[in-house]
């Protein structure tokens, strides 16, 4: 038999030599594309030699593209297809996109992890960006046994997602992808970051958590490490967190700019005002920034904070709670005045 497959192996070589040699240097070795930009061929479990033709024919040359589909049909490519992300540069010539597609010489992606609410979001995000299911992805995030193995659950296997940018390639699978996820996570919780998390009593996720609040609160990157002071000051005396945001969260309503005392009392482990503590997990995958911002929380003894009434994104803080509800009522009447409900 193997005597068979090398006959078999020696035939098709000599056949796709044949080939090459027959179409010659003006059919494979000029460039493939008549753009100026770089394009990207993407192929999946789905694709055939026609669809992949269908793909680069917008920005093929004609005469490359006829001498890509004779490569492609006469080599056995459709017996040995590999997935991937293919890329055409302008210069690249047809033979070599062929021996790249032939040999699943593919090109890695910059992927950023995106700054999301919800794991169906983020399981959609991925998917737009990796050949991965967003079911598959939102089914995995949602699986007590998956998380496990990440020493995670449910609600805090989103923590695991660091918002940086990271090189990998669009066919990678689930369970490496995750585990990627992982190192990255861990690679991130470097000494320095550890011993912060452990001196102000938190763990890896209720950094994360907490971040993820200060997020949603501000984006003005200057001002978190006050708004973490104040939460980790409320932390430590039991006190409710309080924070508007969480019952935004709870409630699945993130559009909403006002919250209403009967609001308050929507029932939810994530609302703050009715639980003491941190919620189960992070109400949104927090940039770095807040999470650094909770490790190098500001020291000092506010327990209050309101947004200022200018509308600048910043907040008024308060020792006292007569103190907080004086900023309160500003915040409110300039919310009466501009009519936002």
């Amino acid at each position: 038999m193997s005597n068979i497959i090398k006959r078999h192996y020696l035939k098709t070589s000599a056949i796709c030599v044949a080939i090459i040699l027959a179409l010659g240097g003006y059919y494979v070795f000029t460039p493939f594309s008549k753009a100026d930009e770089t394009h990207y061929i993407y192929i999946d479990a789905d694709d055939t030699t026609d669809s992949i033709c269908k793909q680069v024919k917008p920005f093929a040359k004609k005469y490359a593209l006829s001498g890509l589909m004779t490569l492609l049909r006469h080599c056995n490519y459709a017996e040995n297809m590999h997935t991937g992300r293919y890329e055409v540069e302008p210069s690249m010539t047809t033979y070599r996109l062929f021996k790249n597609l032939r040999n699943g010489r593919q090109t890695p992606l910059m992927l950023t992890i995106p700054s999301v609410r919800t794991t169906d979001r983020l399981a959609a995000e991925l998917s737009r960006k990796l050949m991965l299911d967003s079911a598959e992805i939102a089914d995995a995030l949602a699986d007590t046994s998956v998380c496990r193995k990440y020493n995670l659950d449910t609600a805090t296997i989103i923590s695991m997602f660091i918002p940086n940018t990271y090189e990998m390639y669009w066919n990678i699978g689930l369970e490496s992808f995750l585990n990627r996820m992982k190192k990255e996570s861990d690679t991130f919780w470097n000494s320095e970051r550890q011993q912060k998390a452990e001196k102000a009593g938190l763990t890896r996720e209720e950094v994360v958590t907490l971040a993820s609040i200060i997020d949603e609160e501000t984006a003005n990157n200057g001002e978190k490490p006050m708004i973490a002071g104040m939460y980790i000051n409320r932390l430590r005396q039991k006190m409710p967190l309080q924070a508007d945001p969480t019952v935004k969260f709870a409630m699945k309503k993130f559009e909403l700019r006002r919250i209403y005392n009967k609001q308050l009392a929507f029932d939810s482990p994530y609302n703050t005002y009715r639980n003491v503590g941190l919620p189960p997990g992070p109400i949104r995958i927090p940039s770095v920034a807040g999470i650094d911002a909770v490790l190098n929380h500001k020291q000092h003894n506010y327990l209050y904070m309101c947004a200022k009434e200018d509308f600048s994104g910043t907040h008024n803080f308060a020792a006292t709670y007569a103190e907080h509800l004086q900023n309160a009522m500003r915040y409110s009447r300039a919310l009466n005045e501009r009519g936002i409900k």
